[in-house]
C-alpha cells in the first residue's frame, strides 16, 4: 500500500493486521495530543486512512477464507447424509 506519486515517499505496508492496528493506535494517540504539529496532521490522517483500508482488506480476506472452509465442511456433511 505504498503511496504513489512523483513527490510521495514510499511508505511500506505493515507486516500484518496486528502491526497495522499498533501503528493506528500510535497515530490516534498522536492526534489526541494538543501539541500535534499541524504540518504533520495531514500526513498522519492520510496514513491512518491507508491503515484502515489495509485492515478492511485483511478482514475481508479472512472472512472469505472462513466462508470457503465452512462451505467445504457443509459439503462433507452433505456427503455423510447421502451415505445413510
Amino acid at each position: 500500500m505504498a503511496r504513489k506519486g512523483d513527490n510521495a515517499k514510499q511508505i511500506p505496508e505493515p507486516d500484518g493486521y496486528a502491526a497495522a492496528l499498533a501503528e493506528l493506535d500510535t497515530i490516534l494517540r498522536e492526534l489526541d495530543d494538543p501539541a500535534l504539529d499541524i504540518d504533520r496532521l495531514g500526513s498522519q490522517v492520510r496514513r491512518a486512512a491507508e491503515l484502515v483500508a489495509f485492515c478492511r482488506l485483511r478482514i475481508e480476506g479472512a472472512r472469505a477464507d472462513v466462508d470457503a472452509v465452512a462451505a467445504l465442511l457443509d459439503g462433507d456433511e452433505d456427503d455423510e447424509d447421502d451415505e445413510d
